[in-house]
């Protein structure tokens, strides 16, 4: 997925862990999928501007795609990059990369799909207007 026609306006490092390695040396794949999830937390964090309740939980992840470029290892420099590229009435698009900070280099990319999720009624619902909003003016 080619993600350098987009802007990224967040951020999250992420420390490499020696869990995080696997026996060819370099961080698992599986492992780079936690690193979306964590950057896709803190994202809803930053336009929320406030911790997500889990009591509260009103999105879930239902798709995931990611591509892997390149390897990442213990001593690499990356951060996760979030966007949403698209909000509908029930889904939030989001597009992901994760970078190696100091090359730019692009290890891999994700794009995911959340839905609106009554937690209550165990079914969809509708995203939220003032959700679309804060997205809106964080995305500009």
């Amino acid at each position: 997925m080619d993600t350098t026609s987009y802007t990224f306006h967040h951020q999250v490092p992420i420390q490499v862990r020696m869990t995080d390695i696997d026996p060819v040396g370099h961080v698992n794949n599986s492992v780079q999928l936690t690193y979306y999830d964590l950057g896709r937390l803190k994202y809803l964090e930053t336009i929320q501007k406030k911790e997500i309740d889990w009591q509260e939980l009103d999105m879930v992840v239902v798709h995931t795609a990611c591509d892997f470029y390149n390897s990442i290892f213990l001593n690499d420099n990356i951060v996760v990059e979030t966007k949403v590229v698209g909000i509908g009435e029930k889904s939030v698009k989001i597009l992901q990369r994760i970078i190696d900070n100091t090359t730019n280099e692009i290890k891999s990319t994700c794009y995911s799909i959340m839905s609106g999720y009554d937690k209550k009624n165990n079914c969809s619902k509708k995203i939220p207007e003032h959700f679309k909003t804060k997205v809106l003016e964080f995305e500009k």
